[in-house]
């Protein structure tokens, strides 16, 4: 069994910290507070994604159908490699579209001493018709943890563990509080990998980016890292941005690939890819950074926009 274990936080109290997402990092210094040395020394933790708790629906790419009110408010089953992915892309592209999906993505903003944090909760105004005339939609943490060591012994961790991390800055002053809303633990070696199932040569397979790559690190012992050969960058290269890693109150610069870029694939391998995307790949990998997805090419990512010939343009041309 290779096991992971998802979470699901609910954010009760503003957030200061990247809009984007929270460092596997500041996710694992929450939890190692908490947890005995030989879990501190194992356990690996991803990046966590924003998620609004609101109304949406499975993509046709997954195991699942049909939609729920607040179906970002809780964890959903996993029965394919699809499923891990549901609330790990930026656009969650589950959202509904008849709701406004722009303004159900973007926090509302506090300022605290000229310091700008991110509200827990978003504040929606409904025309006059309506039953209510207000509404309040509630952010939630998607991340998952794993043992790095190759076991299983230290997954899943205890649900007190879990509950009340404080992430970002100024915990001190009570900022970033949060609680526990979800969890569970998913085989990946038992999900379905049928769509990345390339038998006859007959599928080319795009890989995106949904969390750093880091290539060089000022952190010590830490090894650089070239682009991996099976990559096949866009025309144009690779957008790249600086990062940063924070440990017991020293800063190492971090020099990465930035996620959310989308290059071909060129690996004979793409079931056992894919699972090491889920593990992450690169330097710091354990706190989160080089999480990857793999996709077939003719999988559109965003249907009403692109066509299937433009996103094999985009990850890298016919091959």
């Amino acid at each position: 069994m290779t096991v992971i274990q998802q979470v699901l936080l609910e954010l009760d109290d503003d957030y200061l910290g990247r809009p984007y997402y929270v460092s596997g990092n500041a996710l694992y210094r929450a939890i190692a507070r908490r947890v005995d040395a030989l879990t501190r020394r194992s356990v690996a933790v991803s990046h966590g994604v924003f998620v609004p708790g609101e109304h949406g629906g499975y993509p046709d790419e997954h195991s699942q159908s049909d939609g729920s009110a607040y179906f970002g408010a809780g964890l959903r089953p996993v029965e394919s490699y699809e499923d891990l992915f549901l609330f790990r892309g930026a656009a969650q592209r589950w959202l509904s579209s008849s709701r406004p999906r722009d303004a159900h993505n973007t926090h509302d903003l506090r300022v605290h001493g000229g310091r700008v944090a991110f509200s827990p909760t978003v504040r929606f105004g409904l025309p006059r018709e309506s039953r209510n005339s207000k509404r309040t939609m509630t952010w939630y943490v998607h991340f998952y943890v794993h043992d790095d060591t190759g076991s299983s012994d230290i997954v899943p961790l205890d649900e007190d563990v879990l509950d009340g991390l404080r992430l970002g800055g100024a915990r001190n002053y009570g900022l970033g509080e949060t609680s526990l809303k979800d969890t569970q633990t998913v085989d990946l070696d038992s999900l379905d990998y049928s769509m990345l199932e390339d038998t006859e040569g007959s599928f080319e397979f795009e890989l995106e980016l949904v969390s750093p790559y880091v290539t060089t690190s000022e952190y010590p012992g830490a090894d650089d890292q070239s682009v991996p050969w099976w990559w096949t960058p866009r025309p144009g290269g690779l957008r790249r941005r600086e990062e940063r890693l924070v440990e017991d109150g020293d800063v190492y610069g971090l020099e990465t690939i930035d996620h959310g870029q989308v290059v071909g694939y060129g690996g004979p391998d793409p079931v056992g890819t894919a699972k090491s995307g889920v593990f992450r790949v690169g330097t710091h990998a354990r706190y989160g950074f080089g999480e990857f997805r793999l996709r077939p090419v003719s999988t559109d990512r965003v249907p009403e926009r692109a066509s299937n010939a433009a996103v094999r343009e985009y990850a890298g041309g016919e091959r």
